[in-house]
């Protein structure tokens, strides 16, 4: 006989478990289906993980330049096998942790995979056999999955993705990452931190391609700096394994050594076919189309997350997951804009930013003025020995108010949510008073740049 429930959420990462708390603290009961682990990509393959690791890299370039403020550590070097039990141990931590959240808003927890008849439906097969369940509403956040390129497809041994990146049994001497995007930099900044030499391979004309050019020309310098290549503009033709290390070769014929070759090339929606088919569910390309409610061209059916190909961002998740969660427990709510969610970038140094950029705002004919603050000029950041990163407001001068903000620096992830609270807006800027000294008043100093012939 089906178990009933108010709504059944397929998916168990940022998004479909934030919408399927919400749900429940709304009074509803709500089924939460999960294939692998709770926190899906995001806390077992992703995030989490990564930024584990990047803390650890993080700590050892600091005592590595200790010297520069006065601080003598004779020996800093990498112990990998502490730092993957670390990271390891924090992710099991997070998922116990979720376990307990789900537990205290009495979500019912399934393991299994789940096919649906109907969108009331689903069945899911669990290692205790088949479990039928009956829900009024149904939430989509099945995740994304990695691309791979068809010419280097990966073998998990030295040609491998991100997942198999985050648990190397030993550094490497040499990697080569093709895919200069916000993966790709972030996973570079991990081993050449570590050792490894590192080349970065952009098909593009810049790395991190979705920002600005003097973003990617800054983070270029500083890559430099913590022994970094970048080649932009190439694309890898082959990777022939049967050398020690296996040679990269690129389409001008230029070759590289490397003794893994990680591709990070992007993400793509991931949904069941069984799913898209049975439901009737229209697609736009290989993401779940939807509405600005989050609901699927099926009544009562939500997509949410990298499954909607909308931000490939946690945080998008689960800003979409409130959304949805409202609407699936009977409200009216309207996804707000996307240019308002932060896009960040945990490389050293750390790259955030929110609404229009200079470059999008000048592409669409807009007349704009932009302020700069610089990291260089900043006393905390001097003191913290930070320097590197620069600040950019862009103003609308029809309109006079902000309309984007640019961060590169140390702690740019961490502050780029008050400058999302100052998009759109003028007249309130002089209240706000920045403490001294904070990295925060580099962007006090944007904005008074942004707003100077005021």
């Amino acid at each position: 006989m089906a178990q009933s429930f108010n709504v059944a959420v397929i998916g168990a990462g940022p998004g479909g478990f934030r919408a399927a708390r919400r749900c429940a603290r709304r009074g509803a009961s709500v089924a939460v289906i999960e294939e692998a682990f709770l926190g899906g990509t995001c806390l077992n393959w992703g995030c989490i993980p990564s930024k584990a690791l990047l803390s650890s890299a993080h700590a050892l370039l600091s005592a590595k330049n200790a010297a520069q403020i006065g601080i003598d550590i004779p020996s800093a070097a990498p112990n990998w096998p502490n730092i993957q039990q670390r990271k390891d141990a924090i992710v099991a931590g997070f998922r116990k942790g979720m376990a307990g959240s789900a537990q205290a808003d009495k979500l019912t927890l399934i393991e299994g995979h789940a096919t649906v008849a109907s969108p009331n439906h689903i069945k899911v097969d669990t290692s205790q056999g088949t479990v039928e369940i009956e829900a009024d509403k149904l939430i989509l956040a099945t995740g994304s999955e990695t691309i791979q390129l068809p010419n280097i497809p990966f073998d998990g041994n030295i040609v491998i993705s991100s997942k198999e990146a985050l648990s190397l049994p030993e550094i490497p001497q040499s990697m080569v990452i093709v895919g200069g995007g916000v993966i790709g930099c972030e996973m570079a900044c991990v081993y050449a931190a570590m050792g490894t030499k590192v080349t970065i391979v952009e098909a593009l004309q810049q790395l991190i391609p979705m920002e600005d050019q003097w973003v990617a020309r800054l983070v270029e310098r500083e890559f430099k700096r913590i022994g970094i290549d970048s080649i932009t503009g190439q694309k890898v033709a082959s990777v022939d394994k049967s050398t020690t290390p296996a040679t990269v070769v690129l389409e001008n014929g230029q070759s590289i050594q490397a003794h893994k070759v990680l591709i990070c090339v992007g993400r793509s929606p991931a949904i069941d076919p069984q799913i898209v088919e049975t439901l009737g569910i229209e697609m736009k390309g290989r993401a779940v189309a939807i509405n600005e409610k989050l609901e699927t061209s099926v009544p009562g059916v939500y997509a949410i997350g990298d499954l909607a190909g909308t931000t490939f961002l946690a945080h998008g998740a689960t800003a979409e997951a409130n959304v949805a969660a409202e609407n699936a427990a009977g409200g009216d709510r309207k996804m707000s804009d996307y240019a308002l969610i932060p896009r960040v970038i945990f490389t050293f140094p750390e790259i955030a930013s929110v609404g229009r950029s200079e470059e999008k705002c000048k592409a669409a004919g807009m007349d704009v003025s932009v302020g700069k603050g610089f990291f260089k000029a900043n006393g905390r950041s001097v003191a913290q020995n930070e320097t590197a990163g620069q600040i950019r407001i862009v103003r609308d001068n029809a309109s006079d108010k902000i309309v984007g903000a640019t961060m590169v620096g140390f702690m740019a992830t961490e502050f780029v949510t008050l400058a999302a609270t100052l998009i759109g807006t003028a007249g309130r800027l002089a209240e706000i008073t920045y403490p001294h000294p904070t990295i925060s008043e580099t962007l006090e100093e944007a904005i008074e740049d942004a707003f100077a012939s005021h």
